[in-house]
């Protein structure tokens, strides 16, 4: 369930991430670019959604000649496309100096995800949290493990309710047989 403010703020600079996760490179490597975007933001999304952050994923667009651009692909997750002869770095950069002035900053945390040194000083001192791709990718993994022993919890518990009562024990065609008799619209037995 998503929270009305959210716990913390995540810019994630994209292809540093990307060029340091395996599984994305070898995606990258394999299948593209786009692909690889594409397998982040989709990791992010449910992180995103389990910690309560909401999360900017900033790609370069610093060698295209189109102006930036922001695409939301849910409640938790935004990804950011900088603008013509701008990084992602100096993005982070900028919106970790605007936060410092931010009223925000008393009830919400800055997190900067890169393995970028230079970038992992500069956010610091600008008073943001660093999370180095590593950390990030852990934190995604265990993240996956804990919503899936929920589900797993709750398919068992939901089971075992289900399981008590002869109807759900039975094949969906004799159930639906019964439903018929049930309701009187099959006369033969």
């Amino acid at each position: 369930m998503a929270r009305s403010t959210p716990q913390a703020i995540l810019l994630v600079d994209g292809y540093n991430i990307i060029g340091a996760w395996n599984s994305l490179k070898q995606t990258r490597d394999r299948l593209g670019l786009e692909e690889a975007r594409r397998e982040l933001v989709h990791a992010l999304m449910g992180y995103s959604s389990f910690q309560g952050y909401h999360t900017q994923v900033v790609f370069d667009a610093q060698y295209q000649d189109t102006p930036g651009s922001r695409e939301i692909i849910n409640s938790s997750v935004m990804i950011c496309y900088t603008d013509f002869k701008q990084t992602a770095d100096s993005y982070i950069e900028k919106a970790c100096a605007l936060f410092r002035q931010d009223l925000r900053k008393f009830e919400q945390r800055l997190i900067v995800a890169t393995s970028d040194r230079a970038q992992q000083l500069t956010v610091v001192g600008y008073g943001a949290e660093w999370m180095s791709a590593h950390k990030l990718q852990v934190e995604v993994e265990m993240a996956e493990l804990r919503v899936s022993r929920r589900r797993q919890q709750e398919q068992k518990k939901n089971g075992r309710s289900a399981q008590r009562f002869l109807f759900n024990a039975i094949d969906p065609e004799a159930r639906q047989r019964l439903s018929k008799l049930r309701d009187g619209e099959d006369k033969e037995l």
